[in-house]
């Protein structure tokens, strides 16, 4: 895939040097340096729209999925109050 996009970025003359300094130890051009440690944006982004939780609470979950709780006095009380508060939306992913 051609890289047809560029990337600028600040940072202060002992920063730049020590990330030139890496690149050379690495064997690897500036920019596949650079792009290299950058992956770590994946990562970042995966863990943003990923939750992980142990088998047995996913089980557990799911199993309370399958059967809600019976709408007792309690439960329609809570709901009733919970119509009366603002709704409030989540921001857009950009």
């Amino acid at each position: 895939m051609a890289k047809t996009e560029r990337i600028e970025l600040r940072a202060e003359p002992e920063r730049e040097q020590r990330i030139r300094y890496a690149a050379k130890l690495a064997g690897q051009s500036l920019t596949d340096f650079m792009l290299d440690a950058a992956s770590r944006a994946e990562e970042v982004i995966a863990s943003a729209h990923l939750t992980v939780v142990p088998a047995d609470f996913f089980d557990a979950l799911w199993a309370a999925l399958d059967e809600p709780p019976r709408p007792n006095e309690r439960l329609a009380r809570a709901f009733k109050e919970a119509r009366k508060r603002p709704v409030v939306k989540q921001a857009r992913e950009r």
